[in-house]
């Protein structure tokens, strides 16, 4: 699981006007992800077998409308769960180019036509050859079992070449992540307390995982100088909001 920085996320992909991050696969495939906004995340992959993966595309968040069309139309779309700043199916639909596949966990397939419903723990193969898996995603705290409750939401790991991306969705460090510890390269960490992570919580995720590079996404109403603190000197690290 050797990964290669072809591309800081400060730099701007030619086609992109959101912060990149760029890797090279063993495959000999790049991957490109784009940090659109909030939870939207975009995985594009280029070379033999190129796909571009949309995860939780929505239209507009907080006031600002999200261009997508800088982007290639996508071939597969991925949805966490069925609140609004992860859901909004009017995007999917237009986002979704020939032949693409939407997958999404139960609420949100109800909302999605033609859509696939993958649960925790289903595993689908893309066409170009990526594998993904649906992981739990929900809160634990007293209190906040109710915002995202366990067996409904998922978080997403992506398999490309062995160079894996995971992408949390709404939770909080749960047990579960112990499972990928050491097999993860980039992991998206949610953290904007009471929803989902607080920054110890983040810390603790991450310390589950143990990836490669950690960025802290879905960041509203989030301390950044205490994500920081607990991040600084122990992960290598970017904040996604901080990046725009």
């Amino acid at each position: 699981m050797i990964l290669t920085v072809a591309a800081a996320c400060s730099n701007l992909a030619a086609q992109s006007k959101f912060p990149t991050e760029t890797f090279r696969t063993e495959g000999g495939r790049s991957v490109v992800l784009h940090c659109i906004k909030h939870g939207s995340v975009a995985i594009e992959v280029k070379g033999d077998r190129s796909c571009m993966i949309l995860v939780d595309p929505v239209g507009d968040m907080y006031g600002e409308k999200i261009d997508y069309s800088v982007l290639p139309m996508a071939d597969a779309v991925f949805v966490t769960h069925e609140h609004g700043d992860h859901l909004h199916p009017a995007t999917v639909a237009a986002r979704a180019g020939k032949g693409a596949q939407v997958f999404a966990n139960g609420t949100s397939a109800r909302q999605l036509e033609g859509a696939r419903v993958l649960a925790n723990g289903d595993e689908v193969t893309l066409a170009a050859g990526i594998k993904v898996l649906a992981v739990p995603a929900y809160n634990t705290t007293e209190g906040r079992e109710r915002f995202h409750p366990k067996g409904n939401g998922n978080g997403y790991v992506f398999d490309i070449d062995g160079f894996v991306v995971y992408v949390a969705g709404d939770t909080e460090s749960i047990p579960e992540m112990a499972q990928l510890k050491g097999k993860v390269d980039v992991a998206f960490l949610p953290v904007n307390q009471p929803y989902t992570m607080t920054p110890e919580q983040c810390r603790e995720a991450a310390r589950l995982i143990r990836p490669k590079l950690t960025i802290p996404y879905h960041l509203s109403q989030t301390d950044f100088e205490a994500l920081k603190a607990c991040l600084q000197g122990e992960f290598d690290y970017h904040l996604y909001e901080e990046l725009r």
